[in-house]
């Protein structure tokens, strides 16, 4: 209970206010009064000669001239209500929830501060706007509520009780993933399915920070202060040293901006170690081929994003690929290698993670062809590839679907068969990769542009 404080004073009325009254006048009557100014921008008036009225949930305490409130706490509920990344955490979570995690400042009924204005493009637009629900009755809040709390429960027991080797196999796991992941938990989530605790040796994270800065070092902290500009994980240089000991840790990785986002977006998430060694696990496991010397997977992968856009749309294919004349691979790296970091919104783009670290790269098809569908009738009337690129890149919020749980809906209604998917990248790099061995084996031939035999069936 909290105590809400209303003074009588003799000054001018200001404000119309419902006056409380006595058991002993009518039920449900009530007048427009003014009252004093007070600091307090809540007022509470009562005539009740008593020292002690009751009315419904509302109790009253007169102490002289002064009228004491009781009010009934309540708990404000994320802007986000029916979306899967809201966070009302509940009790018995314990370890499952950390001090300064993003869930925590949903309670005083707004997106964490860490997220906002993160410079993944759109993601600094309120999110306020994405909701065309309006707002829920309060049965239906006290639902929605209860429901977020039993999936903050489940996924809490799941990951208590799940071999992380073995969640990317458990169709229970992929349902709840589907369901959404509540904030609270969604970095210990990301832990499990990556299985990051396999790959994490106690000491090193601090041992590999202490030695010299790596040769990207300025184009990091650039980068950095672009992306992240304002930001704790800037301000404190988390961000800058987990790329350090991850260039220290893996040298042959090719740095790109890239890095800098997808490890900026774990730290949204993670404290800073738990950061480190999720963004080990999901480099080894779906990413760290973008990044090396050569671009063969990402060439690929370009290709067959290509071929699966062709398969869905193509009129959009040939006015890109074909009239426009922009390779794949400018639109894919965009896309692939930040993760859809600099295209979506924050909460479009967590929801995206979740189910991309269940499914791998094949979900990133899905997201670049949900894109296309969603900006479809932009580039098509674009009249320069940059134009095209620009749309595409950082599509507007206004053709994002409604929240993204849409957007997630929309993505798997693509045409695309994933296991089709991954056989051909193993195919296709198998390809690539025997012909640069022969290009490398004949230096003195002259240098043609590499090409990618693409499977005549569809995608």
């Amino acid at each position: 209970m909290g105590l809400r404080i209303s003074k009588r004073s003799p000054r001018p009325p200001v404000i119309p206010l419902r006056v409380v009254t006595s058991n002993q006048e009518q039920s449900g009557q009530s007048q427009s009064v003014h009252s004093a100014s007070i600091h307090s921008p809540t007022f509470s008036v009562t005539t009740a000669a008593s020292e002690y009225t009751m009315d419904g949930d509302r109790d009253t305490v007169q102490v002289q001239d002064t009228d004491f409130e009781l009010v009934r706490p309540t708990l404000p509920l994320s802007p986000f209500s029916r979306g899967s990344f809201e966070s009302l955490p509940s009790p018995g979570m314990g370890s499952f929830l950390r001090a300064d995690s993003p869930a925590l400042s949903t309670l005083s009924g707004g997106s964490s501060l860490r997220q906002q204005g993160s410079g993944f493009g759109p993601a600094s637009a309120s999110t306020s706007s994405l909701s065309p629900r309006g707002d829920k009755s309060p049965k239906e809040s006290k639902e929605s509520a209860e429901a977020h709390r039993q999936r903050e429960l489940r996924w809490v027991t799941a990951i208590s009780s799940i071999t992380p080797s073995q969640a990317r196999k458990s169709k229970k796991v992929r349902k709840m993933v589907l369901d959404g992941v509540p904030a609270s938990v969604r970095y210990q989530v990301w832990a499990m399915l990556t299985d990051s605790k396999g790959k994490r040796m106690d000491g090193l994270y601090q041992k590999l920070s202490q030695r010299d800065k790596v040769a990207a070092w300025q184009d990091i902290e650039r980068d950095v202060r672009e992306g992240f500009d304002g930001m704790p994980m800037a301000r404190d240089g988390s961000l800058g040293k987990l790329l350090q000991v991850y260039l220290c840790m893996v040298p042959d990785i090719q740095y790109s901006r890239g890095l800098v986002m997808i490890a900026g977006q774990l730290l949204l998430q993670s404290p800073e170690e738990d950061a480190f060694w999720t963004f080990v696990s999901l480099m080894d496991t779906h990413l760290r081929p973008y990044f090396s010397n050569n671009s063969v997977q990402l060439e690929v992968d370009a290709s067959l994003f290509a071929r699966a856009l062709e398969s869905n749309d193509a009129a959009s294919a040939k006015k890109v690929f074909g009239d426009m004349g922009i390779a794949p691979v400018a639109i894919c790296k965009a896309w692939f290698t930040t993760v859809f970091a600099d295209a979506l919104p924050s909460e479009y783009l967590v929801r995206l993670w979740d189910i991309f670290l269940f499914e791998g790269v094949t979900f990133l098809f899905r997201a670049g062809l949900a894109i296309f569908s969603c900006t479809r009738r932009m580039f098509l009337q674009s009249a320069s590839p940059e134009g095209v690129l620009d749309v595409l890149s950082r599509p507007p919020l206004a053709v994002l679907p409604p929240n993204p749980d849409a957007f997630v809906e929309l993505a798997f209604s693509m045409k695309l068969k994933d296991d089709d998917i991954r056989k051909q990248r193993n195919k296709l790099e198998a390809q690539v990769k025997r012909r640069t061995a022969q290009t490398r084996a004949s230096p003195m031939s002259p240098a043609t542009p590499q090409t990618i035999s693409l499977p005549k069936n569809g995608i």
